[in-house]
């Protein structure tokens, strides 16, 4: 598989993002918008590609760039090219300018995350925007904890764990975070399930957390759950009805026996973003992985 290496700038104005629309190039591109940039001459910095793509393309010169995420892409109309695509985020020089666009677009906007529509947007874009998307909940997330402070109570740690499923059943997914009672995050992890149920993933969830805590040699621990079946079930409120969830139960009430306190509380799902982002961080990477 040959490799290239490219560049994109994330040039952002009152939360928007400048997003540029194709008028030239492959079929499957025209039309749609994407993020400034393109591929690395040859012996050229990827700084200086950003700063020729943004002055060429859109008449913009760049003040400041800094290093956002390094990202592998797979272009869909030549499958044995995969790129190793740099993300910079670029601030402009002497405030706004009015832009110029090359002959390669027709069209330029400025849009937040959530304004953008999937199915205007090129496949790179949406990949990158993907990952800004997940940055941006992480950060409000643990802004938001650090607002309510983390009350770990007889615990060691707080886990935050959750579990997704897209179909239910369908691809699934489980995350997790660890955190201690000054708001750090300890770690953080999850694992991508196959096709199961949102409930098997919610307890995959539970599991994997408590494996890693074993792992750190933590005796104590309080989840954090969004699942209040999962939570009533654990707290002995329901009877495990389903009979696929008995394997995942009796795993986790093995690993419990090996710690001195674990409990279980129900948190609203706007407090428990930091495990769904990482459930989500697994659906998208094994999606990309499959495309």
């Amino acid at each position: 598989m040959n490799q290239r290496i490219s560049v994109r700038a994330l040039v952002s104005r009152d939360d928007k993002t400048l997003l540029l629309k194709r008028l030239t190039g492959r079929e499957s591109i025209l039309g749609l918008f994407e993020i400034p940039g393109g591929r690395v001459d040859y012996g050229e910095q990827p700084e200086d590609a950003l700063r020729r793509y943004l002055h060429d393309d859109v008449g913009l010169h760049i003040d400041k760039s800094t290093l956002f995420d390094v990202v592998t892409y797979i272009d869909h109309d030549d499958r044995d090219i995969q790129y190793a695509v740099i993300v910079f985020q670029a601030s402009i020089a002497g405030g706004h300018h009015d832009l110029k666009l090359s002959e390669n677009y027709s069209e330029s906007v400025w849009q937040s995350i959530d304004e953008v529509q999937s199915s205007s947007v090129t496949d790179l874009t949406q990949l990158i925007l993907g990952i800004m998307h997940q940055e941006d909940i992480t950060d409000k997330s643990i802004k938001s904890i650090k607002k309510e402070h983390v009350d770990t109570g007889l615990a060691d740690v707080v886990i935050f764990a959750d579990g997704g499923s897209r179909g239910n059943p369908g691809p699934s997914a489980s995350g997790f975070v660890i955190m201690d009672s000054e708001n750090n995050v300890l770690a953080r992890g999850g694992e991508y399930l196959g096709i199961t149920t949102n409930n098997q993933a919610e307890y995959h969830g539970v599991r994997l957390g408590l494996e890693k805590a074993l792992e750190m040699g933590l005796k104590s621990v309080d989840f954090r759950l969004d699942s209040m079946l999962v939570v009533n079930q654990m707290n002995g409120v329901y009877t495990i009805k389903n009979r696929d969830l008995w394997p995942i139960n009796e795993r986790i009430r093995d690993l419990m026996s090996k710690f001195d306190h674990v409990s279980y509380h129900h948190v609203p799902r706007d407090m428990n973003q930091l495990a769904d982002g990482e459930v989500n961080r697994n659906l998208d990477a094994h999606d990309k992985d499959t495309k």
